[in-house]
């Protein structure tokens, strides 16, 4: 246990056993040596001093800042009682046990802690830029977008960029999960955060450090304990009032009883009634709530971001642990957004290359992979300077004048739209239709692989006792259908707008069952009206666009579908571990202080009620912080 401990655990351990060792000592004197009943009490002190001035001190500052009604409290006003009625050695064990519960809780919060201390560790302190043909060591915040710089074997990239120049191995498992290194040559974009192992790299930094993946994953981390979940609201509501409701049952059990008996004209036994009620306060201490239940979201949160998954907050958890429908975005979701050109067709009185030349012109201005794969397939660079008035039309595709010839280039929603009849194809894929001067000059099919992990995430939903799986794309029915099919999704959508769909989702969540939630996952700019629309979004964050993640509640850091079953067997594990507790805690509390309030149990049942319960249902909660399931999905 030694080595989970740090310094100041480690110096309120040896605290505990010294206080322990006096008490003991203490006990031995009083049993076997005529010491003055006086004296003991003074030595009593000692070790409750040296094993509770914290607490005392802690509750003296709630007194004078008005904040009366916590566990502090309760704890020094039922162990000062019990030394004033005589009872020191049982004061001095309530302090001791409990301060024994407070070591597991801070051990276990240290653990959890460290999951998530191993993705603040992603941020670079330095950046290696270069400037006039030299190397200058700056700060990460300092590096304008656009500029080179170098990253060496052992080195954090501190900036999203591509990379100019090297080859090199990435370990990525910080952002990802994934201890499997990712392999980068000249050309490939990369994210700041992954550390390279082999080979000296130029990139060319594509974003300002503040916009750059790791200051949006630290960020979304730093704020994860800012959205609390129902569970967890419900305990710091039920600790507001419950507090002082036991404060004042305990004051009525030792004022009305000995009023009454002394009323009706027996033995007031005030002295015996003062103790009810200091046991019935230590017994009635929410410590085991107040601790174990953000303890066990706060362990489930840092679970989840040891295996890649950021959660914005422990209320996602919960939400994630009721899905019950699935909604997924296509392209760059279940399919790798990575497109190849399969087909090129022109229309009679156009070659080949022309239609190409106009459709590569046409889209040379835009970053969507499919104007890249086409780029790419017309193997030189489009000269810009034939290029002009391109206006994007949203959900269509992109019309633009080349060499002062009007063309468009997009679905067949496009062509419908500007009454320009086309061709059909018979094979599925991504139809890239193009006109010129209102004359149709062919298409081309463009073709998206789905991701080996697809079909398997899709099991693994069904699996996990997901009802309704959905997917939604821009893409023409055809192609939808064939990879709705290769996939296994329950059902599809094909040919939406963004705000179709978002319009979809609406209609999905007034058909989803009662007591479940609904998850879309995308990673698209188009897909953040959905990500927010939706119970919960989830975002693809390796290769998703910065809306998406800004819009999403759970991040995927290595773009792999099959994390969503994992996080939700995290999610449910969190949430059935931090009811547990509730269940727990409140059967004994309630069990001890009714035993408490007619005498049946005395200062030493009240320690185990309160401390002993404590301990196990930080124990308990625990479970979330030193395991989490793994990435096998069974």
């Amino acid at each position: 246990m030694k080595s989970l401990l740090n310094k100041k655990q480690k110096k309120n351990l040896i605290r505990i056993i010294v206080a322990a060792a006096m008490t003991v000592a203490l006990i031995l004197i009083q049993h076997f040596l005529p010491v003055p009943k006086m004296v003991m009490n003074f030595l009593f002190l000692a070790p409750y001093f040296l094993v509770g001035y914290d607490v005392l001190k802690k509750a003296a500052v709630g007194i004078i800042h008005g904040q009366i009604f916590d566990e502090n409290f309760l704890m020094t006003v039922a162990t000062v009682g019990a030394i004033i009625l005589g009872e020191n050695a049982e004061s001095v064990a309530v302090m001791l046990f409990y301060q024994v519960g407070e070591l597991f809780q801070s051990v276990a919060v240290g653990k959890s802690r460290k999951n998530i201390a191993a993705l603040m560790d992603i941020r670079p302190d330095t950046a290696t830029m270069e400037k006039d043909g030299e190397l200058e060591t700056v700060d990460p915040d300092e590096v304008p977008v656009g500029s080179i710089i170098v990253v060496k074997p052992g080195e954090k990239i501190p900036l999203d960029g591509v990379i100019e120049e090297g080859t090199a191995s990435l370990n990525t498992s910080a952002l990802t999960g994934e201890s499997m290194p990712r392999e980068v040559a000249a050309g490939d974009e990369v994210i700041s955060g992954c550390v390279n192992i082999t080979g000296v790299l130029r990139i060319r930094t594509t974003k300002a450090f503040e916009e750059s993946t790791v200051s949006k994953i630290l960020e979304l981390v730093e704020n994860s304990s800012m959205k609390k979940a129902r569970t967890e609201q419900f305990i710091t509501r039920f600790a507001r009032y419950y507090t002082p409701i036991v404060c004042l049952s305990a004051l009525a059990l030792a004022v009305l009883p000995p009023v009454i008996l002394a009323i009706m004209g027996n033995d007031p036994m005030i002295k015996t009634w003062v103790i009810r009620a200091l046991t019935f306060l230590v017994i009635s201490c929410p410590c085991a709530l107040v601790i174990s239940i953000p303890l066990s979201f706060f362990g489930g949160i840092g679970g989840a971001g040891s295996k890649g998954i950021l959660v914005k907050g422990s209320t996602y958890l919960e939400v994630l642990a009721q899905a019950g429908t699935i909604v997924f975005d296509k392209t760059g979701t279940l399919t790798r957004g990575v497109f190849e050109v399969t087909e090129i067709s022109p229309s009679e009185g156009y070659s080949r290359e022309e239609l190409l030349s106009y459709a590569a012109h046409a889209e040379h201005y835009s970053n969507h992979p499919i104007s890249r794969s086409i780029r790419e397939v017309y193997g030189k660079e489009a000269d810009g300077s034939v290029v002009s008035d391109v206006e994007e039309v949203g959900g269509h595709g992109v019309r633009a004048v080349v060499d002062g010839k009007q063309v468009l280039a997009g679905n067949r929603k496009l062509m419908d739209q500007k009454g320009i009849k086309y061709v059909t194809p018979d094979a599925p894929g991504t139809e890239i239709h193009v006109a010129v001067d209102g004359s149709y000059a062919g298409y081309l099919l463009v073709s998206d692989r789905v991701k080996d992990g697809a079909k398997d995430a899709i099991t693994r939903l069904k699996a996990q006792g997901v009802t309704r799986t959905v997917m939604l794309t821009g893409d023409n029915a055809k192609t939808a259908e064939a990879a709705a099919k290769e996939i296994g999704v329950d059902e599809f959508k094909s040919g939406l707008l963004p705000e179709d769909k978002v319009n979809e989702v609406e209609r999905l969540l007034e058909e989803k069952p009662a007591k479940t939630s609904l998850a879309f996952v995308g990673d698209g700019v188009n897909d953040a009206p959905v990500l927010s629309r939706a119970d919960l979004g989830i975002a693809m964050g390796a290769l998703g666009s910065d809306a998406a993640i800004e819009a999403a509640d759970v991040v995927l850091m290595d773009d792999d579908p099959r994390k969503i079953a994992l996080a939700m067997k995290i999610a449910r594990k969190t949430l059935a571990i931090a009811k547990e507790n509730i269940v727990f805690a409140l059967t004994v509390k309630i069990l001890f202080l009714v035993l408490g309030a007619l005498g049946l149990v005395n200062m030493w049942w009240a320690i185990f009620a309160d401390v002993g319960v404590m301990v196990l249902a930080v124990l308990n909660a625990m479970r979330t912080v030193f395991a989490s399931p793994s990435d096998s999905g069974s």
